[in-house]
């Protein structure tokens, strides 16, 4: 299975799937703005840390930004200072982004939906960012209280972004094909009317409490 395989079959799985199966742990930990609705995305990050209100970095982004990455654009501290308008996404889809993920604010948002780029951000505001405070990219970077590293995977959708480390990959996409298949089984048994309240053991834990 190729790379884009594996994501495309993560992103189809989802956020809340892939969440579970790899035992509860990364996911960004924020309410998120989906720009396109009911896109799904699954790719590997590349990080982008700007300086205070400032965006400099995401346009120094685009020079290291490969096809099918998820740009991460980060600041010291979140606040609602856009950091991509529809010019820098068109650059980003211009280069192959497969989503951007924003720990800030986005702008021209009626634009950003027609340009068909699947964007997650925090919040939208009008207001600009700076050209000037140099950061970096492909450091460690933190969004929702989760640390993203260059390359980790993140899956992105309605329900929100879970973060998979690279080399959990293939375990996480195996548990979550399992998960998903039982889902689909007791699925079947709820639509005939069984209770998850039987199906999952939980009556015992309420009467066991009496």
């Amino acid at each position: 299975m190729t790379a884009s395989e594996t994501y495309r079959e993560l992103a189809e799985l989802g956020s809340a799937t892939v969440y579970e199966a790899a035992g509860r742990g990364g996911y960004v930990d924020a309410d998120l703005i989906q720009i396109l609705p009911a896109s799904r995305v699954a790719g590997p990050a590349r990080t982008v840390l700007c300086g205070q209100d400032d965006n400099l970095m995401v346009h120094a982004a685009m020079a290291h930004l490969q096809p099918g990455e998820v740009l991460v654009l980060t600041m010291p501290e979140p606040r609602p200072v856009a950091l991509v308008g529809e010019l820098l996404a068109t650059q980003a889809k211009a280069h192959g982004a497969a989503a951007i993920l924003v720990d800030a604010s986005v702008r021209d948002v009626e634009q950003l939906a027609e340009l068909d780029l699947p964007i997650w951000a925090r919040w939208i505001r009008v207001k600009g960012a700076g050209k000037v405070v140099p950061g970096s990219i492909g450091a460690p970077v933190t969004v929702g209280g989760t640390t993203i590293r260059n390359g980790d995977v993140l899956v992105l959708d309605a329900d929100g972004v879970a973060v998979i480390e690279p080399d959990r990959v293939g375990d996480v996409l195996e548990a979550s094909r399992e998960r998903e298949k039982k889902e689909r089984v007791k699925r079947l048994k709820l639509q005939a009317g069984e209770l998850s309240y039987d199906l999952d053991g939980l009556r015992e834990k309420v009467e066991a409490a009496r």
